[in-house]
């Protein structure tokens, strides 16, 4: 097996193989395991930290996965008029840097309660931890790209990386061309990203489409709810 054959897997075809299960699974386990869609909250066990340590964590979240939502599946013709590469990989830098910090304390609240509060540690699943670690060490990784991506502020990185997504998600050959001379550091961010969505529907990060879906739902009802007066 050569270091080629292992390029092309990891940025070729196992992004596809991710994505495949991600929609797949997930839709599987909402028509059969309805039950099991939710947070499991550990809120009740134990307020202390939950509060900071959460909203911390979801606002850092939330904005990170929207930026690298646009960053990278907006093309370069579409912002070149009015911004060079270079900047726009200065403002993902900052952005990235300000969101992932956020992110990273509120992680790391979370993650101290949930491994060594004894009540919380005996109602967690194993996936719980799991997926919590692997968010921790994956923002860790991307907080650690902002120092490499600094090493090139012609914003060759950032056009690299958003060519490979962009073919990956309009399904065109040869996306794992444009990163083989990026650092590792980017490579092992991009796997272990694409691993989440692998792992999405097994864990409880599946509450996210409640989230989405549930304003959608209520704003397309077909009618209202009629409450009755007391008498």
């Amino acid at each position: 097996m050569t270091i080629d054959f292992i390029h092309q897997f990891l940025f070729g075809y196992y992004p596809y193989i991710c994505l495949t299960v991600f929609v797949l699974g997930s839709a599987l386990r909402y028509d059969r395991d309805q039950y099991t869609w939710k947070a499991d909250s550990s809120q009740l066990l134990r307020k202390k930290g939950m509060r900071i340590g959460n909203n911390l964590f979801h606002i850092g979240i939330i904005l990170l996965f929207f930026g690298h939502l646009v960053g990278l599946l907006t093309p370069h013709e579409v912002y070149h008029h009015f911004m060079d590469a270079g900047t726009k990989q200065m403002m993902a830098m900052v952005a990235g840097g300000i969101f992932g910090t956020l992110c990273f304390i509120g992680m790391t609240m979370l993650l101290i309660r949930r491994l060594f509060d004894p009540r919380i540690r005996a109602t967690s699943k194993p996936s719980d931890i799991l997926i919590l670690l692997i968010l921790y060490v994956q923002l860790i990784l991307g907080l650690i790209t902002i120092p490499f991506s600094a090493q090139h502020m012609d914003g060759s990185s950032m056009i690299a990386l958003a060519n490979w997504a962009q073919y990956i998600v309009t399904f065109r050959a040869g996306a794992a061309d444009f990163i083989v001379e990026e650092a590792l550091i980017f490579k092992l961010h991009l796997v272990l990203g694409t691993t989440i969505f692998l792992l999405f529907p097994f864990t409880r990060m599946v509450h996210v489409f409640s989230g989405i879906a549930a304003p959608i739902k209520y704003l397309t009802r077909s009618g209202y709810q009629i409450v009755r007066k007391r008498w």
